[in-house]
């Protein structure tokens, strides 16, 4: 989104150097060999990737991390961050955080908040006990304020004693569970559960879901933070953003001097103060006398919008869904941990894809109950079992897989392979798999 790593990578890379441990990361079984992947391309190795079974928003993962931390070393603080923040200055950002750390040796849990540069109303806002003396230490918190009105958000910055809020937390491991135990305590049991029971798995660590399923869907701010009365924030008045909106893209994307950023697939002829971005190779999106505008085109939806409603994209998803739009939910591009296919052409009773297998990786043993499948190469060589029959598949070459068969794809090179996948039948379903054999040990339905 923006620089040449990932937003994942970029706040991975901000918490390592002198003083940190290797991180903890919290995420999905979908995203969990993407983030292996991605730490790997960075060098960073992690202490563990924890597996969610199912999201329950922040609050269960935080407790979650406090909990295997403390586990192993009582005396752990904690830093919490979410994963798709800019801050470019790594330093300043360390920097703040060291600041915050006597306090969280007096018992105090610290947040991070931004100093405001603007009255935006898509930020929730801290409000402090007393205005920042300027020397960047921490000031004990008064309160919460959820995302305001123009007016409200005005005032507030105007007063000198408001930041917004980051949702990054530093705490001692033992101070965040005692904040659990005092405010939400009826989520102690089973994330504790649910960690005491956790099942190592190639290297990641995989939540016990059944004491999961029975843990509060909240976002730790509701659930503990705002109930606390141990908090202090830290000023951090170096370059943040959270991208909450492709308002905040243009504007981290450095616009040009008509104020118009544009990403290769995108042209803007007399346009000012726009945002044209295209998500798809071979996919070009072209504006014309475009003014404040933001025009977002992917191989399967294209958004266009006012700049000043970019904070609307979730009304956007909403009607999305009430509509049983796929493109609410799919992305037209599925990674998996062999590499990642996309659907080129969908019809009735069949459906085309491309499927890019990464050098040395394997595909499940798998059959289908609805479909029949016939592989094209046209990149690589692809050894493919159907049945009981092992064949080398390569270039320009093509295989059939018979509706019930068992089956599998690998790529022996050293090299990516691609094909072309044409499938017929009754159903299309990506849950149509049953996976025999797998190599990445996925759950069924994963």
């Amino acid at each position: 989104m923006v620089g040449e790593e990932t937003l994942f990578q970029a706040s991975a890379r901000r918490l390592t150097g002198k003083g940190f441990r290797p991180p903890v990361v919290i995420t999905g079984a979908a995203f969990r060999f993407t983030v292996a992947e991605q730490l790997l391309a960075i060098g960073i190795d992690p202490e563990t990737i924890m597996i969610e079974p199912e999201g329950r928003n922040t609050a269960p993962a935080v407790l979650a991390a406090a909990l295997h931390l403390f586990d192993k070393d009582p005396a752990a603080i904690m830093l919490v961050t979410p994963s798709d923040h800019v801050m470019p200055d790594r330093d300043a950002f360390q920097a703040a955080v060291w600041r915050g750390v006597d306090a969280v040796q007096k018992g105090q849990v610290v947040t991070f908040g931004l100093v405001p540069n603007a009255p935006h109303t898509g930020y929730g806002y801290l409000e402090l006990t007393t205005c920042p003396d300027g020397s960047g230490a921490a000031v004990a918190l008064k309160g919460f304020v959820e995302k305001p009105a123009l007016q409200r958000a005005q005032e507030m910055v105007a007063s000198g004693n408001f930041l917004w809020n980051s949702g990054i937390f530093l705490a001692r491991a033992r101070d965040m569970i005692d904040l659990f135990k005092a405010h939400a305590p009826q989520m102690c049991a089973p994330v504790g559960q649910a960690v005491a029971q956790a099942a190592p798995d190639l290297g990641f660590l995989r939540l016990a879901p059944e004491p999961w399923a029975k843990v509060e869907d909240i976002s730790v701010d509701f659930a503990v933070m705002e109930h606390a009365d141990n908090l202090a924030a830290v000023p951090y008045t170096e370059r943040w953003s959270d991208l909450g909106g492709w308002d905040s893209v243009w504007s981290e994307s450095t616009p040009d001097k008509n104020g118009v950023v544009a990403s290769g697939g995108a042209t803007a002829i007399e346009c000012t103060n726009s945002l044209l971005r295209s998500e798809t190779e071979g996919l070009e999106i072209v504006g014309v006398g475009l003014n404040n505008i933001v025009a977002v085109a992917m191989s399967d939806a294209v958004l266009v919008a006012d700049m000043n409603r970019a904070q609307d994209v979730r009304r956007v998803v909403k009607a999305l869904k009430a509509k049983n739009a796929p493109q609410a939910v799919q992305f037209p591009m599925d990674h998996r941990p062999w590499g990642w296919f996309e659907s080129l052409v969908v019809g009735d009773r069949f459906q085309v894809k491309r499927i890019h297998v990464k050098a040395g990786a394997s595909l499940s043993l798998q059959s289908h109950f609805h479909r029949a499948e016939h592989w094209i190469v046209v990149e690589g060589t692809a050894k493919v079992t159907v049945g009981d029959a092992v064949k080398l598949v390569s270039e320009n070459e093509s295989i059939y897989v018979p509706l019930g068969s068992k089956h599998r794809l690998e790529n022996p090179g050293k090299v990516p392979m691609v094909l072309i996948e044409v499938q017929t039948g009754a159903y299309l379903g990506e849950d149509d798999i049953v996976r025999h054999e797998d190599v990445y040990a996925r759950c069924p339905g994963e």
